[in-house]
């Protein structure tokens, strides 16, 4: 009986790990976002039993699909850009979502946060930001961020069509519900890259989130169109940056289930503690992006509230970013603001 009792104990000494702390991976865009991230999801959720590992990307689909392909999937949970939602569910990159693990479609808006591969996590902009410090007067249109002469000195936009050809549209006057109806036009495009021409000589070219800020901490550039959550991350830290919230772009991230991943179940539980009411809360307390979960806004205070992109004054006059658009005519648009740039 000894022996039997001995044999038992060492079994199940041996069995321990197969009971250890399972794991996820969660792949996200690094930067304020993910501190955030980590702060909201990540780590409250590690204290169910499963530890998050966190990994940073750039976006890169191909090493999903990679994955998929070869049946070895190490990602599990992955943050996307609205148009990567649906070119990777057309290339069976995700799961279809079954959303009774993850909460009532009802809960969540705008309407577009809700799709059959991945839930929208967040609302987050790009806006026309400027140096407090610098700046006596707060530009109030995209003509303002385009006028030289009333405000002197360089801009800084993003390198590429997207966004910039949106801007400069408002910017000679089109209303935002026009937007991409001109733009979908030669002629609206053409009219598009004419503006940006007459701004091009004063452009400071930005390729990463964390330009714009230093840009315009530096003093490089007087105003310059930014991410709102890097704005809100350098004024947290007690620079002077202020938004202007006219004709902000909004966009959503998403998260999606990499397709094929051993630990679905666990995927789909972080799902649920991510986009939980109390979870999206605290993860706008951290950054300055809107809830999908409108149940989170009322655990939320007035001055948290007025800094996301969602609050009622700031989507006044907000586009709503067109995946179908880009989609269709990005790729033609990019190539021509290639060719222009350059010129």
């Amino acid at each position: 009986m000894t022996l039997l009792k001995l044999a038992a104990s060492v079994a199940a000494m041996l069995a321990v790990p197969a009971f250890a702390q399972s794991q996820l991976t969660v792949v996200n865009f690094g930067g304020a976002n993910a501190n955030a991230q980590k702060k909201a999801y990540y780590e409250p959720f590690e204290k169910t039993g499963t530890k998050v590992v966190s990994v940073e990307y750039n976006g890169e689909q191909a090493k999903v699909k990679a994955m998929v392909e070869a049946k070895k999937v190490t990602w599990d949970v992955v943050e996307l850009e609205s148009p990567d939602v649906g070119r990777g569910c057309d290339e069976g990159l995700f799961e279809k979502l079954d959303y009774s693990k993850i909460g009532s479609k009802a809960d969540f808006a705008p309407p577009a946060a809700v799709h059959e591969c991945g839930i929208g996590i967040f609302v987050w902009s790009t806006v026309m930001a400027y140096n407090g410090d610098k700046l006596k007067e707060a530009p109030k249109t995209w003509a303002d961020f385009w006028d030289t002469k009333k405000f002197a000195g360089k801009r800084a936009m993003r390198k590429g069509a997207r966004y910039n050809v949106e801007f400069a549209l408002m910017a000679d006057g089109v209303k935002p519900e026009d937007v991409y109806k001109v733009l979908s036009t030669p002629a609206g495009a053409d009219r598009a890259f004419k503006k940006l021409g007459e701004l091009k000589a004063n452009i400071q070219w930005w390729e990463a989130g964390a330009q714009p800020p230093q840009f315009l901490v530096a003093g490089d550039v007087v105003m310059a169109t930014a991410y709102n959550g890097r704005i809100d991350a350098a004024a947290r830290e007690g620079k002077n940056l202020k938004i202007s919230w006219v004709n902000q772009i909004y966009d959503l991230e998403y998260y999606g289930i990499v397709k094929g991943t051993p630990n679905r179940d666990a995927a789909y539980k972080y799902l649920a503690f991510a986009l939980g009411a109390d979870a999206q809360a605290e993860y706008a307390k951290n950054i300055a992006y809107g809830p999908t979960n409108i149940k989170a806004l009322s655990k939320l205070d007035a001055k948290t509230l007025g800094n996301l992109p969602t609050a009622a004054a700031n989507m006044k006059g907000g586009l709503e970013f067109n995946i179908k658009f880009w989609a269709d005519q990005g790729e033609a648009l990019e190539k021509r603001f290639a060719s222009w740039a350059t010129q």
